[in-house]
């Protein structure tokens, strides 16, 4: 392991080596998962390590808490993980684009955590602990939900305003159906 350059604090290690993910997708779902809940971990530590080296003194989101406490989680700790501006985000599915029904939890510098409803989730509060914060999402889980899957959410996707999905895109030349757009058959 290597070592950063010394910011008049001391040395910082360089980022641990990351799960294989590649790897983890052939062995399945849960692979994906644990390998990402893993690489989390670790990155959470290397920057909680280089904010105190880079800002002694001043708080940082108790990020590292938060991902403990959800992967430790029967439920959460089997979906899987993402964050976004530190705030921790679940999906059902282990690929992009993700599949997201339950709240998501940001470590505010404070100490508390704030529960944001997403994807038809309602969870929503401040909470003082990662453990009441997990509390509130797991109260407003759908029923069903299981651990993450291999495939992005399955339906069809709704089109935006003015785009062509493959179902109202034109027929090819020849096959007989009117276009939408060239109005009756003559």
């Amino acid at each position: 392991m290597g070592w950063l350059p010394d910011w008049g604090q001391g040395p910082l290690r360089a980022l641990p080596a990351l799960p294989d993910l590649p790897a983890a997708r052939l062995r399945g779902p849960a692979a994906v998962v644990e390998a990402v809940w893993e690489g989390l971990v670790l990155a959470a530590h290397w920057q909680r390590d280089r904010h105190d080296l880079r800002r002694p003194g001043r708080p940082y989101p108790p990020l590292l808490a938060l991902l403990e406490a959800a992967r430790a989680d029967p439920v959460l700790g089997r979906l899987r993980p993402y964050t976004s501006h530190c705030t921790l985000l679940f999906s059902a599915c282990v690929d992009f684009p993700y599949d997201v029904r339950v709240s998501s939890v940001e470590p505010l510098s404070d100490g508390r955590f704030r529960v944001r409803p997403r994807g038809g989730a309602t969870a929503e509060g401040y909470a003082d602990t990662p453990e009441a914060a997990l509390a509130l999402i797991t109260a407003d889980l759908p029923a069903g939900l299981g651990p993450a899957a291999g495939a992005g959410p399955t339906g069809p996707k709704e089109s935006a305003p003015g785009s062509r999905s493959a179902s109202t895109a034109p027929p090819p030349p020849g096959s007989g159906t009117p276009s939408p757009s060239s109005g009756p058959a003559a």
